[in-house]
Formats: structure tokens, sequence, C-alpha cells
């Protein structure tokens, strides 16, 4: 899997990842899809040992602070991406109400044209951006970049308000949609 240039390099280490929808298409303005992303990433700590510290999903990009039971991080987020892009596509086809479906499936057609790897549309963009976690300090400052994200685009005013985050675990205010461990 190609990543530009970064790559995890230390297997067993815990680290922050970003991947945005190719061209920052906001595709996770529905619940459906961001319910896709959700149930998948619920899959991969059930079933391939994806360990979860944090993470933030916004409408066109997820925030993750992730590592893997069996150092497998990385094969982890190519089957995590495979999955979810094929999986939002077909609900993009699918969805009734989906008023820009001929304009996404254009934009992904599009990007899958100038990737071989791709055969007929490309979801994600190829870059994961992984830096591992080097210390607690660094640890802390993902953190509160990854919770004031939504804060940042003027969604929410609190950090722990926001639903599609790990911020609530973090505050005490409540149980967020998928389990976590704190660093």
């Amino acid at each position: 899997m190609s990543n530009g240039g970064y790559k995890i390099r230390n297997k067993e280490g815990i680290h922050f990842i970003t991947f945005a929808v190719v061209n920052w298409v906001d595709v996770f303005t529905r619940k459906e899809y961001r319910d896709t992303v959700l149930d998948s990433i619920r899959y991969c700590q059930e079933a391939k040992g994806l360990v979860l510290y944090c993470w933030c999903l916004m409408s066109n990009h997820i925030h993750l602070v992730i590592s893997a039971k069996e150092n497998n991080t990385s094969d982890i987020l190519r089957d995590f991406k495979k999955f979810t892009s094929k999986q939002i596509i077909q609900a993009i086809k699918e969805h009734p109400q989906e008023s820009r479906r001929e304009w996404m499936l254009h934009i992904f057609e599009t990007a899958a044209e100038h990737n071989s790897r791709n055969k007929t549309y490309q979801f994600w963009q190829q870059d994961n951006q992984p830096k591992e976690i080097f210390s607690k300090t660094f640890a802390m400052q993902k953190l509160a970049y990854i919770h004031n994200n939504p804060v940042m685009a003027g969604i929410v005013d609190k950090a722990e308000d926001y639903v599609y985050s790990s911020a609530r675990d973090y505050y005490g205010t409540g149980k967020g949609l998928l389990d976590i461990e704190i660093i």
C-alpha cells in the first residue's frame, strides 16, 4: 500500500493516522456512511486486533490513534480502507435520496483513472500520514488536536459534545460510540 512515503516502521508502536476522502469530498454528512466506518472499526477491533485509543470522524476525513495486537496495523488499515470504500460507494449508488450521487461517483472514478491500484473508483486518498506516538507529550498534543477538530470546524462548542469522536470518553462525560483504550 502506497502511503506517500510515510510508513509504519515500528509495528509495535502506537500511531496517529489520518486519512481523507479523495478531493476532500464531504461524504460523511450522511449517518449511513458514518455508520459504515464505525461498524468497520468495530469489526477490525473484534476480528483483527485493532486497538483504538482515540478517534474523530469528520465530514471528509478520519483521525485515529491506533496500534494492533498482532503488529499488523498496515494490514488492518489496508483492509479497512478497501472494505469501507466498496461499502460506501455501493451505498452512494443505492441511496434513494443521494442528490450528490453522480457528482461524487464522477470524482471517485476520475481519481481511480490516476491510480493503477484502483479499477473503477478510488474513495480514500492513498496517504495515511502515520506518525508514531513517541512520548506522552506528543500523545497529548495529538489527542487535543483530534478532539478539537469539530470545535475548530465550528460544529460544536465543546469537544465532548461531538458524538463521532472519543472526546466524551476522555472528558468523562459519557461513553463514546466506539470502545477505546485510554492513553
